[in-house]
């Protein structure tokens, strides 16, 4: 598992990116607070989906501590359909630490205290902000650099991934960090794809072993997922001069604690079920479920619930699987 010549695989990286680099809001800044917020929210979520929500939290909270004194419920309704709302708890704790400390932190172990950042981001907010010379490590940059060097131990394996973040570290360019992180991020995101890499378009394709061995549609090796177990579950939609019935999650919920959803049967024993509006997919980490949507009527609100007119759910949090089944109607 030979590396390319840092030099010559830096200049050849780094004029693609020139090139090629996506235009995309957060590389027009090197605020690390914007940053931070990218970061977060990019954690396992595409970029289409995340720039608009980005624009908007950062419109509504620009500064650290606009959010360190924001009620939950605010931002949380700001976030709502993004997904993974942990982090933007961890989020704002991360803004009380700032707010509290008089600054944001400019080292990358002071990076890597605040709620919410690991290895990654803390590498990414270094070198992207302070120009401090930290490898990233993400899904995209293991997947490039498992081909270059025709890595074939399990990714999700601890030692692997020091030996492939060890090689990220060697061909990390010291004079341009920031540039040479988002560069390998991007060809991961965009050429060096998981199926059907675009191997013509690679500025390192001429130095790639996987490449060389024919290989490269089968790495990186990681272990086959579990299957996701299958569910079916059934949502109401109770309504009544113009306003539907929401539930909402405790706050001590291990899962969407304090957001607002469609009750499910469970919910409501007594109503009284009508037809059904549809039915969609939708997935929670390894369960997939099918959700079909009835209109249902009921003599009063369940203790818990509350009536919300349409537009009033703009300005709370609503979970993911209630808004698309809200699409139906």
């Amino acid at each position: 598992m030979l590396i390319p010549p840092p030099r010559k695989a830096n200049q050849l990286l780094l004029d693609w990116y020139t090139a090629a680099g996506r235009d995309l809001p957060w590389r027009r800044t090197r605020d690390p607070w914007k940053i931070m917020v990218s970061e977060i929210m990019l954690q396992q979520t595409r970029v289409a989906a995340v720039i608009p929500y980005y624009q908007r939290f950062l419109e509504r909270y620009p500064e650290p501590k606009d959010l360190a004194q924001a009620p939950e419920q605010e931002f949380l309704a700001i976030w709502s359909g993004l997904g993974y709302y942990s982090r933007a708890r961890n989020l704002q704790r991360a803004a009380i630490q700032i707010t509290e400390a008089g600054g944001f932190p400019e080292t990358y172990e002071e990076i890597r205290t605040l709620p919410g950042v690991g290895d990654y981001t803390a590498a990414a907010i270094a070198s992207i902000c302070f120009s401090l010379p930290y490898a990233v490590l993400d899904g995209n940059v293991m997947r490039v650099i498992s081909r270059m060097t025709l890595e074939k131990g399990d990714i999700s394996n601890s030692s692997v991934r020091v030996r492939l973040k060890e090689h990220a570290q060697r061909l990390l360019d010291p004079k341009r960090p920031a540039d040479f992180n988002q560069a390998i991020m991007e060809l991961g995101a965009t050429v060096c794809l998981p199926r059907s890499p675009q191997c013509l378009l690679c500025p390192w394709r001429e130095m790639c072993q996987a490449r060389a061995a024919g290989v490269q549609g089968e790495l990186p090796i990681k272990l086959k997922k579990r299957d996701p177990v299958k569910l079916a579950m059934e949502l109401f939609l109770v309504e009544k001069n113009g306003s539907i019935l929401l539930r909402q999650r405790g706050t001590t919920e291990s899962k969407l604690a304090g957001f607002w959803e469609l009750p499910v049967a469970r919910d409501m024993p007594a109503a009284e079920r009508g037809e059904c509006l549809g039915s969609f997919k939708h997935s929670i980490t390894h369960h997939d479920y099918t959700i079909e949507v009835y209109r249902a009527s009921a003599a009063k609100a369940p203790k818990g619930f509350r009536w919300f007119q349409m537009e009033e759910l703009e300005n709370v949090p609503v979970a993911t699987m209630t808004r698309k089944a809200l699409a139906l109607v």
